[in-house]
């Protein structure tokens, strides 16, 4: 089979936003506490500039899963690019507990990393 045949066969359309937030509200609907599944379309709605919705998504999954790190940095920042610093503050801080209790020390430095940017820069 010539190439070009193979390559025509082979082709899937790129994937839209909206199509991806699809799939991860899907896979939402049938894990509804599995943190990674609800990170993805936290995720996926801040990339798609929806940050109000990515909120949402990351307070649900602080609320479900508290002991999911990676949540709280993804989530502090998404608060810091609203102008919601304080509220960056108090999650950066929540996720360095999480981080500590779970013996990440690399999570608990970068949150910390955060926070102390915050401090410095904003006296927050």
């Amino acid at each position: 089979m010539p190439v070009a045949a193979r390559e025509a066969l082979c082709y899937k359309p790129p994937v839209t936003p909206e199509q991806r937030l699809e799939t991860f509200r899907q896979f939402v609907a049938r894990s509804p506490d599995d943190p990674f599944a609800r990170y993805a379309l936290a995720m996926g709605h801040r990339s798609a500039g929806q940050p109000e919705v990515a909120l949402g998504e990351f307070e649900e999954l602080a609320r479900r899963r508290p002991d999911y790190v990676p949540t709280y940095l993804m989530w502090g920042q998404t608060l810091e690019a609203l102008g919601r610093l304080e509220e960056a503050a108090g999650v950066y801080d929540r996720g360095i507990q999480a981080a500590r209790q779970a013996r990440n020390d690399h999570a608990a430095s970068e949150l910390g990393e955060a926070r102390e940017a915050l401090r410095r820069h904003r006296g927050l």
